[in-house]
């Protein structure tokens, strides 16, 4: 069985932090998700999806996010039922957040949002923080490309089988 989501999108409330009886740590929030495609002569239509993150990913998520900011998150899909104040029988549908990370601006101590992340911070539910590999701010090229002719490949046979 397969039950894996991955959405980025933006907070559409500032998450706020709450702790359980036995003090752990939880977090739900909201992100509006664009859809890819727009009717002609129509608005960008969007969808919103529940997130809910637990022990250190919430605390992350409180710590480094607010209203409007663009997150990414992994995690599963559950449901749970649930009866309201006037005892009806609800069913709410949520994301799990296994993993959350930001994705590519991140607002400086001013409160604007500045440029992209050399390197990504993640936070997983288990506790540790993951940094990603450092991208490179302009791609290089190797000196045999710049400075390379023709005469650097070799023909390939038409009439073998492909090497691969």
């Amino acid at each position: 069985m397969i039950n894996r989501v991955i959405l980025m999108g933006r907070l559409v409330a500032d998450p706020e932090l709450k702790t359980t009886n036995t003090g752990i740590s939880v977090t739900s929030f909201r992100i509006a998700v664009d859809r890819n495609y727009v009717k002609a002569g129509e608005q960008r239509q969007a969808d919103f999806f529940d997130i809910v993150a637990w022990r250190s990913s919430a605390e992350f998520v409180c710590r480094n996010f607010s209203k409007g900011s663009l997150i990414a998150v992994d995690g599963q899909l559950q449901s749970r039922n649930y009866q309201t104040k006037d005892g009806q029988n609800r069913t709410a549908i949520e994301v799990v957040a296994d993993n959350v990370s930001f994705t590519g601006e991140r607002r400086d101590t001013a409160g604007t949002y500045g440029g992209g992340y050399s390197q990504a911070p993640r936070m997983n539910n288990y506790g540790g923080s993951q940094v990603m590999p450092e991208t490179p701010a302009a791609p290089q090229q190797p000196a045999a490309y710049s400075a390379g002719s023709a005469d650097d490949f070799q023909a390939m046979p038409l009439d073998d089988d492909l090497p691969f």
